[in-house]
């Protein structure tokens, strides 16, 4: 199995995301957090708790960008609630943050694993880009790089154009984009909106519930019951899903433009003849049975749910 080094900016799903990692026994050798669904303070400490949490305390956590590259920092704390965790409280952490930046550990881990490494990206992606910046060669050192960001053929989730991720940092996502990757898959609203845990599965979930499942329960209630959805989008935790399994998805290969301003920002446009492979299907029922198994989460096959989620 691959090293995976994770990006992230500790948010609901990404929560679900490493709880999604170490549930299968992934080797997460660190995570990087940056801002955006909230501030890179929360998203740090978010990261920590998490971790020690699902006993993992020992995974090193690098602080990053505090900021976009040019875009003023706007958050997305009114789908993840003031904390990023859907104002759930799951304990404290039991390890500090290391004392590398994110850029300069994306480099250190990349030179470490040269060839190995798999680069999991769940946030806006200005970590990414800085350490391009500093050091272009990583782009070949990185085994490959797993985005979740981007909706290519259908809607935005931010506005009607863009997903949250590169709208947050379109700048960032530019330089991303047109790097020179050994292999760079982009998973999207396009796939990402057809899994989720829908309000059944999670009344299934026992109150009482401890540690992944326990998590779960607690961060996804917010979107059950104060903000009155009938699923929790798994966005994140398909990216990781992804990165550990290629055939989960179908990919096409993409050129990937991407609107830095205007009404647009944030757009993601493809054309014919890029190297960006982009998720154009996915096996919704198999990831969902995966993803329920490695949190301890009751399975039920309730599609109407999972489509009419918002």
């Amino acid at each position: 199995m691959n090293p995976i080094l994770l990006d992230c900016d500790t948010g609901v799903d990404d929560a679900a995301a490493i709880a999604y990692a170490l549930g299968l026994e992934a080797d997460l050798v660190a995570c990087t957090t940056v801002a955006g669904n909230i501030h890179i303070d929360l998203t740090t400490g978010n990261t920590l708790k998490v971790l020690s949490l699902l006993g993992a305390e020992d995974v090193p956590v690098f602080r990053g960008a505090s900021r976009p590259l040019v875009q003023p920092f706007q958050d997305a704390s009114h789908v993840h609630g003031g904390n990023g965790l859907g104002g759930a409280e799951i304990g404290e952490a039991l390890a500090a943050e290391s004392d590398l930046t994110a850029p300069e550990a994306i480099i250190a881990y990349a030179e470490e694993f040269d060839g190995e490494l798999t680069l999991v990206a769940t946030g806006p992606l200005t970590n990414i880009a800085i350490a391009l910046s500093l050091r272009p060669g990583i782009a070949q050192q990185v085994r490959k790089l797993v985005l979740m960001g981007g909706s290519f053929f259908n809607p935005g989730n931010v506005t009607p154009y863009a997903e949250f991720n590169i709208w947050a940092d379109p700048d960032a996502a530019t330089q991303v984009f047109a790097a020179d990757w050994n292999e760079i898959l982009a998973i999207g609203l396009d796939v990402t909106h057809q899994v989720a845990i829908t309000k059944k599965m999670w009344e299934l979930i026992p109150d009482d519930a401890e540690g992944a499942v326990g998590m779960m329960k607690a961060i996804s209630e917010r979107t059950f019951v104060t903000r009155v959805r009938s699923g929790f989008f798994l966005h994140d935790p398909l990216a990781m899903a992804v990165a550990l399994d290629e055939s989960l998805v179908t990919l096409t290969p993409y050129a990937v433009d991407v609107v830095v301003d205007g009404e647009e920002r944030g757009r993601t446009v493809v054309s014919d003849g890029g190297n960006v492979l982009v998720a154009t299907a996915v096996d919704a029922t198999g990831f969902l049975q995966r993803f329920c198994a490695a949190l301890g989460i009751p399975y039920i096959d309730d599609v109407d749910g999972i489509s009419a989620a918002e």
